[in-house]
């Protein structure tokens, strides 16, 4: 049924025998050994641009968390609208929500896929998929440091015995591989962890499952390592091994890549930003019209004194027309006391009022005596 697993799978774990076994010697537990844990450094390389789309998803995602809760609080109620927006939200920052599943998603039919290979390494089989009948009968022969890789505690002692190996012997191996299997689970999830934003730790959600990743995986593959091949253990702590490998290489480059960015970012507003002591172009603007105001007002006044030809004022005197003292503005001749008294006293008042016109009576016969 699942046969288009269990072929790859069985075909990279049989090339690394192939290759270590020419080292080792093919019935050697070690070159068995080795042969599994580079089935999981194949895949997971295999698997390493995936991985790498994975955490940039996971960035962005952290970067446009509060417009994720902006959704929450307007569409709460509406699921069918949150997903659209959610949708269209991803769309426009270029996010995959499946890209980040795709790691975990290859990795579970994996261990599948060698879960029931080692499972069908029996005695009496002639064949094992791409393995052959020396193949099998060779794994079934080898034994890492007196454990049996195909082999797991809860068979009991009878069926240990017929495969050539002991409780005891399985345990020396086995509870090294499990005590190393939990710490390596546990170190990862922590890891991961760690790279969460404070938003997305305060999710009840992401708190639920940032504990199960903590501490109910890792015990759960101590608690199940008896019922396991011990291959699987191999493949568990080779696959954890990898992983906390790949997590820091990973990144650092993205922490590095996202550094230069920032700099890059603080370098162009740097440039574009006035030099100290130098004025933001509006104000060399405002001014530039504030001198063209200023040098017109200055070239009023000098157009004025030419045209104003009146003496100084002396302190204390009133202000002198600079018209005859015979004629009017308008030009016609004052008034005399006796008579157009109405007309006499309105323009003395109006030239008083505007400061220009002819002056008084005794202020010209004053000016003339003097």
């Amino acid at each position: 049924m699942l046969n288009f697993i269990y072929y790859p799978v069985s075909a990279i774990m049989w090339f690394w025998h192939k290759a270590f076994g020419f080292l080792l010697g093919e019935a050697s537990g070690i070159a068995w050994a080795l042969s599994v844990v580079f089935l999981v450094f194949s895949l997971r390389a295999l698997l390493y641009k995936p991985f790498v789309s994975q955490v940039r998803s996971m960035r962005k995602m952290q970067e446009f968390a509060p417009e994720i809760q902006k959704l929450k609080k307007k569409y709460g109620n509406d699921r069918q609208k949150m997903a659209a927006e959610m949708q269209k939200l991803q769309s426009q920052q270029g996010v995959n929500p499946l890209g980040g599943c795709l790691p975990v998603l290859v990795q579970v039919p994996v261990f599948i896929g060698l879960f029931h290979v080692l499972r069908e390494f029996r005695p009496g089989k002639t064949e094992n998929y791409v393995f052959g009948a020396s193949e099998v009968e060779s794994f079934n022969e080898a034994s890492l440091f007196g454990a049996k890789l195909g082999a797991w505690v809860t068979q009991g002692a009878d069926e240990l015995a017929r495969l050539g190996t002991s409780i005891p012997a399985m345990l020396i191996v086995m509870i090294p591989l499990m005590i190393a299997a939990g710490i390596f689970t546990h170190i990862t999830a922590r890891h991961s962890v760690a790279r969460q934003t404070e938003a997305q730790a305060a999710n009840p959600q992401a708190a639920i499952m940032n504990k199960l990743m903590l501490y109910v995986f890792p015990i759960g593959v101590v608690v199940g390592a008896p019922f396991l091949p011990l291959a699987v253990l191999i493949y568990w702590v080779a696959n954890n091994l990898w992983t906390l490998g790949q997590q820091y290489v990973v990144y650092r480059r993205i922490d590095v890549e996202e550094a230069a960015k920032r700099e890059q970012a603080t370098a162009i507003r740097q440039s574009r930003a006035p030099r100290p002591g130098q004025k933001p172009n509006r104000d060399a603007a405002a001014s530039t019209s504030g001198d063209d105001a200023a040098s017109a007002e200055e070239s009023t006044p000098a157009a004025d004194e030419s045209t104003d030809s009146r003496p100084a004022k002396k302190p204390g005197a009133k202000p002198v027309s600079s018209k005859p003292s015979g004629t009017k503005p308008n030009g016609t001749k004052p008034a005399g006391k006796g008579g157009g008294g109405n007309n006499g006293s309105a323009a003395s008042r109006n030239g008083r009022s505007t400061g220009g016109g002819s002056r008084p009576p005794a202020a010209r016969r004053g000016r003339k005596r003097r």
